[in-house]
C-alpha cells in the first residue's frame, strides 16, 4: 500500500484535518501516552531533521537499527499497535496540547515546503541517508499510526 506524499499540500491538508479533530481530552485506543504526549512524540523526528534534537544512540545501536529495523521503519506496512518506542522518542512529561499541536503542524508544513530533494540531503540520525520514498513512508506512517491510535 503506497502512502500519500508528504511533499504535497493535499496530504498536509488531510493530516491537518485529522490533527484538528483531536482535543486535549482525546483518549488513545491503545498505548500509554496521552494526546499531548503523543503530539510531542510525533515532533521528535522533525526536531531531528531540523537539527534541533541531535541526540544520537551509540554507534553500535545505530548499526543494529540500520541492519534490523530500517526496512520496517521505511516500508509501506503500517506499524502494529503497541510497537516498542525508541528511548529518544519517549514522552512521559507533561506537555501542553495546543503548543504541541501547533509545533507538529509547523514541522509538517516545513517538510512539505522543504521538498524531497532537500530532505534526502539530510541524514536520519538513526538510519543515515534515506531515499524520498523511505523518508515519506517513515514520516507518514508514524503520523498515521498515532493519529489512528487516537481515533482520527
Amino acid at each position: 500500500m503506497a502512502f500519500p506524499s508528504i511533499f504535497v499540500p493535499e496530504t498536509t491538508e488531510k493530516i491537518f484535518k485529522r490533527i484538528d479533530a483531536l482535543d486535549a481530552q482525546s483518549q488513545g485506543l491503545w498505548g500509554k501516552m496521552n494526546v499531548a504526549q503523543m503530539l510531542a512524540h510525533l515532533c521528535v523526528p522533525y526536531e531531528q531533521i531540523m537539527g534541533e534534537n541531535t541526540e544520537q544512540s551509540p554507534w553500535y545501536i545505530r548499526i543494529l537499527v540500520q541492519i534490523f529495523l530500517k526496512r520496517t521503519l521505511t516500508n509501506e506496512v503500517p506499524y502494529k499497535k503497541n510497537s516498542p518506542t525508541a528511548p529518544a522518542f519517549l514522552k512521559v512529561d507533561t506537555h501542553e496540547f495546543e503548543k504541541e499541536k501547533a509545533r507538529l503542524k509547523n514541522y509538517i508544513k516545513e517538510i512539505e515546503k522543504m521538498g524531497a530533494e532537500k530532505l534526502c540531503s539530510i541524514p536520519s540520525l538513526s538510519l543515515g541517508i534515506l531515499k524520498e520514498k523511505e523518508w515519506n513512508n517513515m514520516l507518514y506512517k508514524h503520523l498515521d499510526h498515532h493519529l489512528r491510535q487516537f481515533g482520527v
